[in-house]
């Protein structure tokens, strides 16, 4: 059953808009669903726990992650800037 949207204005700075939109067209949302999630993820705590998860990823495994990255990085460490590749 689909509910009735009601309608609002909201003011943003210019910059602020246009990181909006390029957020919700990078998530491929239109804008206003874009703001949409956000609220509805701000306000049930479906962002902190997300970001909680997130925490306890990095707490983890983070020094895996962090050799991963220096191992995938090695190859590319011994060039010099503006040698002949």
């Amino acid at each position: 059953m689909a509910t009735a949207k009601k309608q609002t204005q909201v003011r943003l700075e210019e910059d602020v808009l246009e990181a909006g939109k390029a957020a919700a067209r990078a998530r491929q949302l239109d804008f206003n669903r874009y703001v949409e999630r956000l609220i509805i993820e701000d306000t049930t705590g479906a962002r902190a726990a997300g970001m909680a998860a997130a925490q306890r990823f990095i707490d983890e495994h983070g020094s895996f992650l962090d050799d991963l990255e220096q191992h995938l990085d090695a190859p590319y460490a011994d060039r010099h800037p503006g040698a002949a590749a």
